[in-house]
């Protein structure tokens, strides 16, 4: 695999630091909603990126994609989900059927109290530029940042649902992200009803990062079935295909946990760094890594694809 060290800035400080965990006010949540934080040690008017995890992490997991963003001069907040191991929800459990409403409704509150997350954070709603606000996600992290992109869930008639986009929020990336219902396993329409996403109305500019090993359990489709944001999903978008990605892309989470089938360091670094190079160009920050990830792509020989529209 090419290099994908693309350097944003040679002479950025890439020092980090962590703070958790804060607690976020969430009415009617059954666990507090905790997050944590991770900002570069120097820098002024960061852009933000609102990360949402995978089906059972938390706040302390995906420390390979959240370091290196942060290196990248990005402040980044983890919220962990209801669906966390840590609060023991199974399948069975009551609640379930609604985590991917809290789920959504989590991202609302950590968008909605950013300022005071980033004070409580050690003082940094000063050094953040609150106009350039990104929300990442990855598999059903990625379903949840696509709702806050605009995309809605069909209900069991087949209607869209209602509308849980964020004004705050102007560029996102969806990793591993489900696709349409149509073909979904007996077991995901039985557990997962939700999990019938409609992407024609996401309209705000997203990268879409798929593994072309990645064969879910959930879906009688292959690995196209995770371009499905990118071809239904309205311009401006793009996407990035990985030919020897599974669903963790490396290990995104983490090298060795227990879900990562295709531990590769270099494949993770080159996700983080296409996330950072696409929100540096979608933030209007500075498009020249993006520019130059493209070029790499093009004279690349079909490891990984960049393609848009």
């Amino acid at each position: 695999m090419p290099s994908s060290h693309l350097s944003l800035d040679a002479d950025r400080d890439q020092r980090i630091v962590a703070v958790k965990p804060i607690t976020v006010p969430a009415p009617g949540r059954s666990v507090d909603l905790q997050v944590k934080v991770t900002a570069p040690l120097s820098g002024q008017n960061l852009p933000v990126i609102v990360f949402s995890h995978g089906n059972g992490w938390s706040l302390d997991g995906y420390e390979p994609l959240v370091d290196r963003w942060a290196a990248a001069g990005f402040v980044v907040v983890q919220p962990t989900h209801l669906d966390s191991r840590r609060n023991g929800i199974g399948w069975d459990d009551p609640r379930f059927a609604t985590i991917w409403r809290v789920r959504i409704a989590d991202l609302h509150a950590v968008l909605d109290g950013l300022s005071d997350i980033l004070a409580r954070a050690g003082g940094l709603e000063t050094r953040v530029d609150h106009e350039r606000v990104a929300v990442v996600g990855h598999s059903w992290g990625a379903q949840t940042a696509g709702a806050i992109l605009g995309a809605r869930v069909f209900d069991a008639d087949g209607d869209p649902g209602e509308d849980f986009s964020h004004p705050a929020v102007s560029a996102g990336a969806l990793i591993a992200v489900t696709g349409t219902g149509d073909t979904l396993t007996p077991f995901a329409a039985e557990h997962l009803p939700f999990m019938r996403p409609d992407y024609s109305t996401m309209a705000t500019p997203a990268l879409v990062v798929a593994g072309g090993q990645d064969r879910s359990q959930l879906s009688t489709r292959g690995p196209e079935w995770f371009t499905d944001a990118y071809h239904l999903g309205p311009s401006p978008k793009s996407l990035l295909t990985i030919a020897e990605g599974e669903h963790t892309l490396g290990g995104l989470a983490g090298e060795t946990v227990a879900e990562t089938t295709d531990e590769d360091p270099a494949r993770v670094a080159l996700v983080a760094d296409a996330v950072s190079a696409y929100l540096h160009d979608a933030l209007k920050l500075d498009d020249a890594a993006w520019t130059a990830l493209n070029d790499t792509a093009a004279a690349d020989d079909g490891t990984w694809s960049i393609v848009g529209k």
